[in-house]
């Protein structure tokens, strides 16, 4: 058996031991020692799927539909760089994008003609995903607190055919006080240490990983957070992601938030159909969370899937 997973740090392993359900270790710690299966997003603000499907089929592109995404692809690394060439890409009509990426959109389920919020928008991948199920009709703000971030989410909008679309750069801890209670929609998808995206092979996606990482990053989660509650209007939609599998930086703010805006939101329940997901921990390394965390989700990684975790809120 390959265990090219013994070169990720301990520390991580062992959290992962305290995370993931014995009967699945050994799948996830194998899904970690390879390269995932590439997956593309037909961008439908520019080319109907069945026409993006033909163009593929034209190319001799094979390729797999995504059962519970009707614009996902996924397809080898060889076809990917086929469809890279081919300058369908380039030209915005397909835009590569993991399948958790694309679940964060479909959980958040954005409706044309609503006023929504991307809070830590760059480099676009959901922000352009949004805009395609609003149909390119309603109001998108699209922030990003770095200026060299914004630039190149500005470009990706361009590329992908967004245009009702503006961006911003400013604190996403502070935007509740130029946008109070202003949206329908909010999206938190935080940065984070990315565990789920770690591949053993490549040490370039854990070198700056330690442990206490995902202790500082909660901090600045948990107001962004925050910050999106007081944006959203009453009744409105909050959603937080990350493609991290810390407790610290998942259950954890979630917790700190129910406590904190407890007679302000409530979560969701969170169903996908086709899509294998664990529910959220109520306890973990000796601390007990609110039972509510049950209703959010963790994706493990596998062949297919980089971790994430999703939360769904509604404002009260």
């Amino acid at each position: 058996m390959d265990q090219s997973w013994s070169l990720l740090p301990q520390a991580f392993l062992e959290q992962l031991q305290s995370i993931v359900p014995p009967e699945k270790l050994d799948g996830v710690l194998a899904s970690l020692s390879v390269e995932r299966r590439p997956s593309i997003r037909i961008n439908t603000l520019k080319i109907t799927i069945e026409e993006a499907l033909d163009e593929l089929r034209q190319l001799g592109v094979a390729y797999e539909r995504v059962p519970w995404c009707s614009e996902g692809i996924t397809l080898s690394q060889e076809q990917k760089q086929r469809v890279l060439e081919s300058g369908l890409c380039e030209a915005g009509l397909l835009y590569p994008q993991s399948l958790s990426s694309m679940l964060a959109t479909l959980i958040f389920e954005p409706q044309p003609l609503e006023e929504i919020l991307d809070l830590c928008a760059a480099p676009g991948s959901k922000t352009s995903h949004i805009a395609a199920r609003m149909q390119n009709r309603g109001a998108l703000i699209a922030n990003d607190s770095s200026r060299g971030r914004v630039f190149r989410l500005q470009a990706n909008l361009k590329t992908l055919g967004v245009l009702h679309t503006k961006t911003v750069c400013l604190p996403g801890e502070w935007m509740w006080k130029k946008y109070p209670e202003m949206f329908d929609r909010v999206l938190v998808d935080a940065p984070c240490s990315m565990e789920g995206r770690f591949v053993a092979t490549d040490p370039e996606t854990f070198k700056d990983w330690k442990p206490a990482k995902g202790k500082l990053l909660a901090q600045k989660q948990k107001y962004l957070l925050r910050s999106a509650v007081a944006c959203t209007k009453s009744g409105g939609v909050v959603v937080y992601a990350t493609c991290t599998l810390n407790p610290r930086e998942n259950e954890e703010v979630i917790d700190w938030i129910l406590a904190h805006e407890q007679d302000k939101v409530v979560l969701e329940n969170i169903v996908v159909p086709g899509v294998d997901v664990e529910k959220g921990l109520v306890q973990w390394n000796k601390k007990q969370y609110h039972p509510e965390l049950k209703k959010t989700i963790r994706v493990l990684p596998s062949a297919t899937m980089e971790g994430f975790f999703v939360a769904k809120f509604k404002k009260i």
